[in-house]
């Protein structure tokens, strides 16, 4: 259904993609979304934050048990106090989490695509590391994110990596 909007450099991203994984290494069975799914799509000539909610509205009449987050990236780099993203898979690097970052989309019909411009190491170590930015300038809001989501709790084989890396 997310392949239907059309858009473009579109992608199901962050925490359906990593909180999917992390059960699958705590030998979990696959869960229903847990919270929102993210939509992260790409165009710098689109920037109208409402077409995002119509994509949202699509996407609640498809799947309405679905707590859907549609946002195109070209424009979320003002919100965020970063320079200008190239594409949705360049805007993932400025996220707080390593192992968030982190997309997928099918192609094809039946294959599956993964952007993961921090790499996959920290996701499949269950490593929770902060990026550059929020291992120095945004430490707070990544440490409030650990504490807040409570993630180790949830996943008790997670390990902090020491801050200050990213």
């Amino acid at each position: 259904m997310v392949a239907n909007l059309e858009l473009p450099d579109c992608w199901i991203a962050t925490g359906f993609v990593r909180n999917a994984v992390w059960d699958a290494l705590h030998g979990r069975t696959p869960q229903p979304p847990n919270g929102d799914v993210d939509v992260i799509w790409f165009d710098p000539d689109r920037c109208d934050e409402k077409l995002d909610r119509d994509m949202e509205d699509k996407l609640r009449v498809a799947v309405p048990s679905i707590d859907w987050s549609v946002k195109n990236q070209a424009r979320m780099h003002s919100r965020n106090d970063d320079k200008s993203y190239q594409s949705s898979s360049d805007a993932m690097r400025y996220w707080p989490e390593t192992a968030t970052a982190v997309a997928a989309r099918w192609v094809r019909g039946d294959e599956l695509e993964i952007a993961c411009p921090l790499g996959l190491d920290d996701l499949f170590n269950l490593l929770l590391r902060p990026t550059q930015r929020f291992a120095h300038e945004k430490l707070p809001i990544f440490e409030e994110r650990v504490r807040s989501k409570a993630w180790i709790e949830l996943w008790p084989l997670l390990k902090r990596a020491e801050t200050g890396g990213g």
